[in-house]
């Protein structure tokens, strides 16, 4: 993986090449794709550190596309949507894209995002930690994998750093807004549902039950807790 080549997929070709000149004057390398049937190819022969993606293409959509990436794709997809509407930001988290911008792009918003996203990943891809075990789930912080019950579990990046804050401090109830500073490393503003989400899919991907979870319990008032000796079978 090339730690500075992103793949940005846009079909405005003046927005794409002005976002590509922005970041390239901030060290980044950019490759430009603009037909959503070619991302899956092309995310494959350059193998980027980060994906921005967005949601309106001609062929596959963003969302499609974020869904089929996910499986083989382990960096970090930043989402672009032209709308203010919770719904697109929501169903961007949900189909496994780890942050999201609105249009028309702030320059410097992106670039920020990128690169919060990328020091995320990549310090946790360094991190020397052992691997966490609980029962049947297991997680490996170096190469960020999750198996549960001996199977893959394919999770987002931002999924995958929920999972391990939570894993991290088992036993203890962490608040929206510590988890929210600890993924996105920017201040919560008191609004924003993706912590919800990412729970949400996490139960799901996890075989909790969503009606009842047992393993990643709702505190209401107060947060999140992840109970360590759920996994036991």
């Amino acid at each position: 993986m090339n730690n500075n080549l992103i793949l940005l997929v846009e079909d405005d070709r003046r927005l794409a090449e002005l976002v590509k000149d922005y970041l390239e004057k901030h060290e980044f390398s950019v490759a430009i794709e603009n037909h959503g049937n070619r991302v899956i190819r092309q995310s494959q022969n350059i193998n980027p550190a980060l994906i921005v993606l967005d949601i309106m293409l001609p062929g596959k959509d963003g969302l499609t596309l974020c869904q089929e990436l996910r499986p083989d794709y382990k960096g970090p997809i930043l989402m672009l949507t032209a709308r203010n509407e919770d719904m697109d930001q929501i169903l961007g988290l949900e189909y496994g894209a780890d942050d999201y911008v609105i249009k028309p792009v702030e320059p410097g918003v992106l670039l920020a995002r990128v690169r919060a996203l990328l020091r995320r990943y990549y310090q946790s891809e360094a991190r020397e930690q052992e691997a966490l075990v609980y029962g049947q789930l297991t997680i490996h912080p170096a190469r960020r994998q999750v198996e549960l019950a001996g199977k893959e579990v394919y999770l987002s990046s931002h999924e995958f750093d929920l999972l391990l804050a939570l894993a991290n401090q088992a036993g203890q109830t962490l608040s929206r807004e510590f988890l929210f500073n600890q993924i996105y490393s920017r201040t919560y503003d008191g609004l924003d549902r993706s912590i919800d989400v990412r729970i949400s899919q996490l139960r799901k991907k996890l075989a909790d039950n969503a009606e009842n979870p047992t393993r990643i319990k709702t505190i209401w008032g107060r947060g999140y807790l992840f109970i360590a000796d759920a996994w036991n079978g």
